[in-house]
Order: structure tokens, then sequence, then C-alpha cells
């Protein structure tokens, strides 16, 4: 039921398919409750995905730096090519929609912190929203390349060519020490992110953490807590009906298993080799009929639905897949664990590792190195998610504590309370 006095609430999140979807939800889910909402952000990027009816304040856009693959240097230039200039660049236009939209709190992306610059300096309320793993519990140890899972050969009981779920290998780029110089290093970076902003050293406070609400699209064990913090929200997936490419649903075969393969949306410029392998492994799985999102060039079996963009969610809703290849990507790993299909997870980047890890760790999916699996190690992964039921048991039940959290009604209650809360 709609409230008698509406909220305003401003969107700050970064062009990214996966953290634009779950924000989304959200904003339909506080829309339904009669509240206000607009959004920051480049109009080329938005705009597809929010609607011609959303409310939109344009920061322009820009190219940014081509970030790395593993490891530390991932992290850092997560930070250095994407985060810190995106904020630099969008800083002035999100002060502006502060300014002009007046918003009564503003939800601010961890990796978009020009939103928390610009509310703490005009003294409006901001809430943080979390939807990488990244920025959660202390993921550092494991994003540098230190496995939660035991290798496949252990979880299969036979050997294999080589070692799967050790690191990526040596990171690209500079080099920077352990978990403890990393930290460090980010801290200086977000100082100097609140001194280039004109605020005052002595109200530093983290952009990525807000003093009051943190809402997160997990739960305690896929966020790899001991305990959840005061105000921190761990509300499970974020999903809300979406428009979906065409897609050829007769050419499914009755009565065969099917997996999934999907590899995200920014993981093309670097996934060739590994699609060729995960190919060969599927050509070796006769019983099993591949539907890919992806390029079709890369030996596909003669059966392979393969399209560039696949309905994911509607494919799970739907019961057509019985197993999830991906990089360990929160959206897609959320919708197929509220769904109950266990994955094989090929992290490549950021926050996969960590989420890979835990999976593994949870029972939940086998993980694969990106960069070094063979076929044959992708064919036992594949055939141990597909025939051991202890993984869809496994994927089911944390599927169940993801839905506990009470998705995007819990999220929009707690901000409520936060936006109301005397100041």
């Amino acid at each position: 039921m709609p409230v008698t006095t509406p909220l305003r609430l401003l969107i700050v999140v970064p062009p990214l398919a996966g953290h634009l979807l779950p924000a989304r939800a959200l904003a339909l889910a506080w829309a339904a409750r009669g509240h206000q909402v607009a959004w920051v952000g480049p109009e080329s990027a938005l705009r597809p995905v929010l609607g011609e009816e959303a409310v939109l304040h344009p920061t322009g856009a820009r190219v940014f730096r081509e970030q790395a693959v593993g490891g530390a240097a991932a992290v850092r230039s997560l930070w250095e090519g994407f985060v810190v200039p995106h904020t630099r660049f969008t800083l002035g236009a999100v002060r502006r929609a502060v300014e002009q939209w007046r918003p009564d709190v503003v939800l601010v992306d961890q990796h978009s912190p020009a939103g928390a610059l610009a509310a703490h300096g005009a003294g409006v309320r901001w809430a943080t929203f979390a939807p990488s793993s990244l920025e959660l519990g202390e993921p550092l140890r494991e994003t540098l390349g230190e496995p939660l899972d035991e290798p496949l050969g252990e979880r299969l009981g036979e050997p294999l060519d080589g070692p799967l779920g050790e690191p990526l290998g040596e990171p690209v780029g500079e080099p920077v020490g352990g978990d403890g110089e990393l930290a460090a290093w980010r801290d200086g970076v977000l100082r100097g992110l609140w001194e280039r902003a004109g605020l005052p050293a002595a109200e530093f406070a983290d952009p990525r953490f807000s003093p009051g609400l943190l809402i997160a699209p997990t739960c305690r064990e896929l966020a790899g807590l001991d305990r959840v913090p005061d105000g921190y929200a761990l509300v499970g997936p974020l999903l809300a009906d979406r428009p979906e490419p065409p897609f050829p649903w007769g050419r499914l075969e009755p009565g065969r298993r099917r997996v999934l393969v999907t590899m995200g949306t920014l993981a093309a410029d670097v996934a060739g080799g590994f699609l060729h392998r995960t190919a060969a492994a599927l050509a070796e799985l006769p019983d099993v009929q591949a539907v890919v999102a992806g390029p079709g060039d890369a030996g596909w079996p003669p059966d392979a639905v393969v399209c560039e963009r696949v309905p994911v969610l509607e494919l799970l809703e739907r019961g057509a897949v019985d197993a999830v290849l991906c990089h360990g990507g929160m959206n897609t790993v959320a919708e197929s664990l509220v769904h109950g299909r266990p994955l094989v997870v090929a992290p490549i980047r950021h926050d996969q590792p960590v989420t890979a890890g835990r999976l593994a760790a949870l029972g939940a999916a086998v993980r694969v190195d990106f960069a070094t699996a063979t076929s044959s190690q992708l064919h036992a992964a594949l055939r141990a998610v597909l025939d051991d039921p202890a993984f869809t048991a496994a994927a089911k039940l944390l599927g169940r504590q993801l839905l506990a959290g009470g998705g995007a009604v819990a999220a929009v209650e707690r901000l409520e309370r936060f936006a109301r809360a005397p100041r």
C-alpha cells in the first residue's frame, strides 16, 4: 500500500549490468510503495536498462582504461582504471543532481564513491549499496589467490592434469604486496578522493560504507561473514521482470540435460581460449545440450543453442537448464542458486575469485581455473555438478538462505526506516 508521505531516492551506480539490474529491482519496489526515484549516470548506458520513463540526471560518458585480469593487479586496476576516474568524472554531475533533486536519501554503490562524497557535502543521508562481494568482510586474501575450496581432483577422487582452484597466475601490471599493503593503498586512494572533493579531512568516512545502512543482495553464508554487523541488510537477490532477448525455445531438445554457459558482458575480450576448451569439454558430454551466451565461433557442438545474449532468468525460471557455467558474477550466481542450480565457476577478476571460493567451500559449485583448466578438467567439473546430487542439494540450501533475506521488499523497508529515522 502506498505511504502517505513519499520519499525521494537518488541512486548512484556505475554503468555496469551487474550493478544496474539489482538496483533497478530495488527502485521498482521503492516506486511500488509510492515513493519517487531518480538516477545519476550516463544516458547511453542507463536509459536502455531503466526505460524512457526513468528520471535520469546525466553524467556524460567516457572510456576507461582496460583492467588487469587476475590477482592484486585486478583489484588495483579496478580502482585506478575505473572507480577513481569515474568518481572524478561524475562528481560534479552527482552534486548537481543532489542539489536539484533534493533527495531524502542517496543510495550509493560502493564503486561509485561520488554519491557518498556529494551526499556528505550536502548533508544528505546516504546508504551503501553493495552488489559486489569484493568490499564485504575480508575478501582481499581470497582475491589475492588463496583458494577457499579444495582441488577438484580431491572432490572427485581422481587425478587431474593440473590444479584447479589455484590462483590465476602472476598478476598483470605493477605488483602490490600482501593484502595489508593493498588495503593501505586503497585507503590512501579513498582519502585522496575525499580531499579532492574539498571535504574536511577531520570528517573523513570511508565512502564505501555508510555509517547508517548497507544493503547487499547476498546472505551471511555467501558473504563469508561470521556475524552480520549492525546496519547491514543482507536481503538476498534483488530480482524483477526485465526485458529479455528473443530466444529459440524450439531448439531445446526434450529429455536432454542442459548446461548454461555465460561468461558475462565484460569477459568477451579475454574468454576466447576458455570458451574453446569449454566447447571441447561439452563435445564429450553427448547427453548434455549446451545453451551458450557468447560468440558462435568457439567450435560448439552442433546441437548447442548459441546466442549473443540469452534470457538467463527466464531459462532458470522455466527449469530449462540443469547447471550453470559462469565467471562468478553475483547476478548469475544468485539467480542460479535461488533456482537450485549448481555451478561450475571460472573466476576472472575483481570479486569473482571471492565468490567462486565461497561457493566451492559451501558445496554448491566446482571452481576451475579460468586460465589453465583443460577441456578434460572442465568435462570432469561439469560431470560432477550434473551427476552428484550433493551439489544440487547445497545449491538449493544456499538458495533458501538467500531468499530468506526478503529481497527487494526487505531492502525498501530498511531504506524507508533509515530515511525516516531521527537525525
